[in-house]
């Protein structure tokens, strides 16, 4: 017997709901578990291009292991702590730009900044404020990302998850395919493939723009010479995967200290605006069409919705799974999108009635009913015979 469609919508949506209900409760207990799984996904791609070059299986996650964890030890030791070092020194020295920004609109606009201006007092009041707490911001967020991530599941849980399910993520995944519903197994397959089309095209895609934007503007930042310049570039480069906020936040960040750190000298603060006019071209023009490409079904406001949402129902949880869920609620609007457009509901016409029962006709050869007939006529009847 065939389960109606809306109670196979109603187990699998209290089963979503039981999930939702679990990722709220253990929270961070499960975070090592979800960053490995998503190293693993990301780097299954590398796996399955090295075993068709010849490498089995166990080799090559072995020789991915080894090149993750070089790269890692590497940005532990030379990047992290520059960037640290640097943002701990822009924080530190941002009240002195502030109040030189406040000096100069004095000097400069003396009618629109007096000392009782509003201008002038919230320029005064983020100065102090910026003063007062910038150990204690710095603290805050060192405190933070060591009690979200922990010594343990940084270096422990998370590459032992990601080593085991990148070996098993073939037959893993095989797995799971078993255990779709049969009814509905072509279907979730489709959703399944858009929904990592998407997902791949969004992760891969930007982190290779972050890389080479984050390369560009932190290596010639530094080159010429500005302050702070490699921490301002990756800040730059992180923030791309919103458009034009990175750009605008990192620009204006980098302006704002040429001017403060080149007053007098308009080369070096032409040569920063010019930094940031080529990667704008760059990215616009080459990076994000041909690397990311324009339809992979995750719009930028779409986005920051997920990450608004998730981040205040989860935490850092929530954070780190917003895009995933992100482009698998996209791909099942989109379908369901479809699915309306094809329904009575938006043509305006009734659905076709059912087809009545089949009548079974039984063919006989022609004149067999009459032979019937005449054989019933002259047969005796019962009553006769008695």
């Amino acid at each position: 017997m065939r389960i109606p469609v809306q109670r196979q919508l109603i187990w699998w949506g209290i089963a979503g709901i039981l999930l939702l209900v679990t990722m709220w409760l253990l929270g961070s207990a499960i975070l090592p578990f979800i960053l490995g799984a998503g190293v693993a996904y990301l780097l299954d791609p590398v796996a399955d291009r090295l075993e068709r070059m010849g490498l089995s299986r166990t080799m090559s996650v072995v020789v991915i292991t080894a090149a993750a964890v070089l790269v890692f030890a590497l940005a532990l030791l030379l990047v992290v702590p520059l960037l640290v070092r640097q943002a701990s020194q822009l924080i530190a020295t941002a009240p002195e730009m502030l109040d030189g920004l406040r000096s100069f609109l004095a000097s400069q606009f003396p009618n629109l900044m007096p000392e009782d201006s509003t201008i002038n007092v919230a320029i005064t009041r983020v100065s102090s404020a910026i003063g007062e707490r910038a150990g204690e911001v710095i603290s805050t967020v060192m405190g933070s990302v060591a009690g979200v991530f922990g010594v343990i599941a940084l270096f422990v849980i998370v590459p032992v998850v990601a080593f085991y399910l990148l070996l098993d993520w073939d037959r893993m995944v095989a797995h799971i395919d078993t255990l779709l519903p049969r009814e509905h197994a072509p279907t979730l397959r489709r959703l399944a493939h858009e929904v990592d089309e998407a997902l791949s095209g969004f992760l891969r895609g930007q982190g290779l723009v972050i890389l080479i934007l984050g390369t560009w503007y932190s290596f010639m930042l530094m080159l010429v010479g500005l302050p702070f310049g490699f921490f301002i570039g990756i800040m730059a480069a992180v923030l791309s995967f919103i458009p034009y906020v990175g750009v605008l936040v990192g620009g204006a960040t980098a302006i704002g200290v040429a001017l403060f750190s080149f007053w007098g000298d308009p080369l070096w603060i032409g040569a920063v605006v010019a930094i940031f006019a080529i990667g704008q071209v760059v990215e616009g023009n080459y990076l994000q069409p041909k690397i990311v490409g324009e339809s992979i079904g995750l719009h930028p406001v779409w986005l920051l919705l997920a990450l608004s949402v998730f981040g205040t129902l989860f935490g850092f949880v929530g954070l780190v799974i917003a895009v995933p869920l992100a482009a698998a609620l996209g791909v099942l609007v989109r379908f369901l999108t479809q699915r309306y457009r094809e329904s009575s509901l938006y043509t305006g016409q009734g659905a076709p009635a059912e087809p009545a029962e089949p009548m079974r006709v039984e063919l006989v050869p022609r004149g067999t009913v009459e032979a019937s007939r005449q054989d019933a006529a002259t047969s005796p009847s019962s009553a006769d015979i008695a």
